[in-house]
């Protein structure tokens, strides 16, 4: 029987310091803030963060739409043998998803 994805919500601050320069007057959080945000929700998990161990990698991500101020970001994580399934959304939005590894 598969497991029911573990949910985590983040906010996107207004003020999150990556949003600076990300871009004047559209402000969107870059992809490596986003993937940051998805494997700490991973690590924070220990039956999640045991799948991919110490050395986790990035091995698909796509991104879909961005994350802007204000957003509330669920993010959906499915356990895989030695790997670990996102997918980010805001609202109705499917922001990004894709997969961890750990060491092969």
């Amino acid at each position: 029987m598969k497991q029911q994805p573990i949910r985590v919500m983040r906010d996107v601050a207004p003020d999150h310091p990556a949003l600076a320069g990300h871009f004047p007057g559209a402000p969107l959080l870059p992809g490596a803030a986003l993937l940051s945000e998805v494997l700490e929700a991973i690590l924070d998990a220990p039956e999640l963060a045991a799948r991919i161990g110490n050395a986790a990698t990035v091995e698909a991500a796509k991104f879909l739409a961005p994350a802007r101020p204000g957003d509330v970001l669920c993010i959906a994580l499915e356990a895989e043998p030695r790997a670990v399934r996102f997918e980010v959304t805001a609202e109705r939005r499917t922001i990004a998803r894709g997969r961890f590894t750990g060491e092969r």
